[in-house]
C-alpha cells in the first residue's frame, strides 16, 4: 500500500474515531453493526486512533472472529500488549481465530511467559499448528508460513476435489484458496494448480493430469529475501514450503512477501544512510533508541574522519607553501565521495535483486574501471577548465604557474573519481564475502574511505607537479 493512500486512510479512521468514541460511551451494543462493512485494516486505524484505555472496550462490542481480524492489523506492539493485559482464556480465543501465521507472530511478540500461558489456553489442535511454526526462525520460510493452504490427493477426479475444497471452504477460513497442491499417498507435494483451472477442467478428469509437475519450493529455512525473490521471479502468489521429503508444511503467500520486502528495502536503506535498522517505524521508536541506531556509526565515522585531518597535517607545510591548494581540497574530496555513493548504490541494489553474485566481482571491476576512468577525465576536465577560466576571467589569481595547479586538479580528481567507484563497487562484495550485509557498505562509509585517500593523492601529485614553482 503506498504511502500517501496509508495515510488518508488514517485520517479517515481520525474522522470516524470520535463516533465510536461516542457509540462505546452510550450503545456499545451497537457498535458490531455499525462497522460490519468497515474492513478490518480500517477498524484497525479507527482503534489506533482511540484513546489507548478504550481500545479493549472496543475488541469486547465486536464479535471474537471479527475482534480477531481487527487484532491481526494491529500493531503489533499495542497488538502485544492488549492480549497480555488479557485473561489468558479470553486471549486465546481470540489467538486462536487468527491465522496460523499471525498468530505464531503475535506471540513471538509477547513476554515468553505471559505467551506460555496464552499458548496452553489454545485448543490443542491450534496448539500444535503454532507450536510447530514458534519453531521457526522469524526471518526463514518457516517463520512467514501459514498452514491454510489446500491439498488434495493427485489419484482425485474434478469433482471429488471440488467437493473436497468446497468443505474446505464451508468448514472456515483458509488463507491460500486459490491455489490447490497435489500430494500423493505419503503427502509428498506432486503439482500445483489454481482454482481456476480446477473449475474450468473437463468432467472426469484427474488431478495428477491437470497439475502442473513442475513446482518452485523453498525448504523452511530458506531466508524471507529468497522467499520474496522466487515471488517475484515466477510471480508467484504463494509459495509452498517442503521438508526433506518434498512433503508440504504450509505455504507463504504474497501478502507476507510483500511485507517482507518493505522491510527488506525499509533495512537496507537505513544502513545505506548510515545507521543501524530499527525495528519500529520511526515514530514510534523512543530518542535513546534512535540515539543507540544512529551514534554507533557516527562515531566510526568521525574516528575516520580524524585520519583525514591527520593527513591534512602531514601535508601542512605544503599547504603553508601555497594556501591556495586548498581551495580545492573539498572539489576534489567531494568527487571521489559522490562517484563511490554512485557506484556502491547500484551495486547493493543489484545484489539485492540477484541480479549480481559473489562471482561477478570481477566483471563488476572491469566495468566500474572503464566507467570511473571515464567519469574521472570528465570531472577532471571541468577541474582544469574551472581553475585556467578563474585565471583569465580575473576571479582569482593563481600565478604565474596556474596551468600546472589546473592540472594538478584534473590529476588527482582522475584519481580520486577512479579510486572512490572501484571501492563504491567491491566493498559491497567485500562486505558479503565475510558475512556482513552488504548494505552496511554505507554512502558516508564510502565517503570517509575516499576522503583520506583522496587528501593524500592530492598532496602527493602537488608536490610532484608544483614542487619548484608553488611549493
Amino acid at each position: 500500500m503506498s504511502q500517501p493512500k496509508r495515510e488518508r486512510e488514517r485520517s479517515v479512521a481520525a474522522l470516524v474515531a470520535p463516533d465510536i468514541l461516542e457509540l462505546l460511551e452510550t450503545e456499545p451494543g451497537s457498535i458490531a453493526a455499525e462497522t460490519e462493512e468497515f474492513h478490518p485494516a480500517d477498524l484497525a486505524d479507527i482503534a489506533e486512533a482511540l484513546p489507548r484505555e478504550l481500545v479493549p472496550r472496543l475488541l469486547t462490542a465486536l464479535p471474537s472472529a471479527r475482534a480477531a481480524d481487527v487484532l491481526e492489523h494491529l500493531d503489533d506492539d499495542l497488538r502485544a500488549e492488549l492480549l497480555e493485559e488479557m485473561d489468558p482464556e479470553r486471549a486465546a480465543v481470540f489467538l486462536a481465530l487468527m491465522t496460523p501465521d499471525e498468530r505464531a507472530d503475535a506471540l513471538e511478540e509477547m513476554d515468553e511467559e505471559v505467551a506460555d500461558e496464552i499458548l496452553e489456553a489454545i485448543p490443542e489442535k491450534e496448539r500444535v499448528e503454532t507450536e510447530r511454526l514458534l519453531q521457526y526462525e522469524p526471518e526463514t520460510a518457516g517463520g512467514l508460513m501459514t498452514t491454510e493452504f489446500v491439498s488434495v490427493p493427485e489419484n482425485q477426479t474434478v469433482e471429488e476435489a471440488l467437493a473436497a475444497v468446497r468443505l474446505i471452504a464451508r468448514a472456515g477460513r483458509r488463507e491460500a484458496m486459490n491455489t490447490l497442491y497435489a500430494v500423493d499417498a505419503r503427502g509428498a507435494l506432486r503439482g500445483v494448480l489454481s482454482l481456476r483451472e480446477l473449475l474450468a477442467a473437463p468432467e472426469g478428469s484427474r488431478i495428477a493430469d491437470l497439475a502442473w509437475s513442475e513446482i518452485v519450493t523453498v525448504a523452511p529455512t530458506a531466508d524471507r529475501e529468497e522467499v520474496a525473490q522466487l515471488t517475484s521471479n515466477y510471480d508467484l502468489i504463494a509459495v509452498p514450503v517442503v521438508d526433506a521429503e518434498h512433503r508440504i508444511l504450509g505455504v507463504v503467500t504474497v501478502d507476507d512477501v510483500i511485507d517482507v520486502i518493505q522491510e527488506e528495502q525499509t533495512e537496507d536503506a537505513q544502513k545505506f544512510g548510515g545507521l543501524e535498522a530499527l525495528e519500529e517505524p520511526y515514530l514510534q521508536t523512543s530518542v535513546l533508541a534512535l540515539l543507540r541506531k544512529r551514534s554507533p556509526w557516527l562515531l566510526v565515522l568521525f574516528v575516520g574522519q580524524m585520519f583525514t585531518a591527520a593527513a591534512m597535517g602531514f601535508f601542512e607545510n605544503e599547504i603553508a607553501a601555497a594556501v591556495v591548494l586548498s581551495l580545492f581540497i573539498p572539489l576534489v574530496i567531494s568527487s571521489g565521495g559522490n562517484s563511490g555513493s554512485q557506484a556502491t548504490s547500484l551495486i547493493i541494489r543489484a545484489i539485492a535483486l540477484q541480479e549480481l553474485g559473489a562471482r561477478d566481482w570481477a566483471r563488476v571491476m572491469r566495468r566500474e574501471l572503464v566507467i570511473g576512468l571515464v567519469l574521472g577525465l570528465m570531472l577532471g576536465g571541468v577541474g582544469v577548465l574551472r581553475v585556467i577560466l578563474w585565471q583569465w576571467m580575473g576571479l582569482y589569481t593563481f600565478g604565474d604557474h596556474y596551468f600546472l595547479l589546473a592540472w594538478t586538479v584534473g590529476a588527482t580528481v582522475v584519481g580520486v573519481v577512479l579510486f572512490g567507484t572501484l571501492t563504491g563497487a567491491m566493498l559491497p562484495f567485500l562486505l558479503k564475502r565475510i558475512g556482513f550485509d552488504p548494505a552496511s557498505a554505507s554512502a558516508p562509509l564510502v565517503a570517509t574511505l575516499v576522503d583520506v585517500t583522496g587528501v593524500v593523492l592530492y598532496f602527493t601529485v602537488a608536490l610532484l607537479l608544483l614542487r619548484g614553482t608553488l611549493l
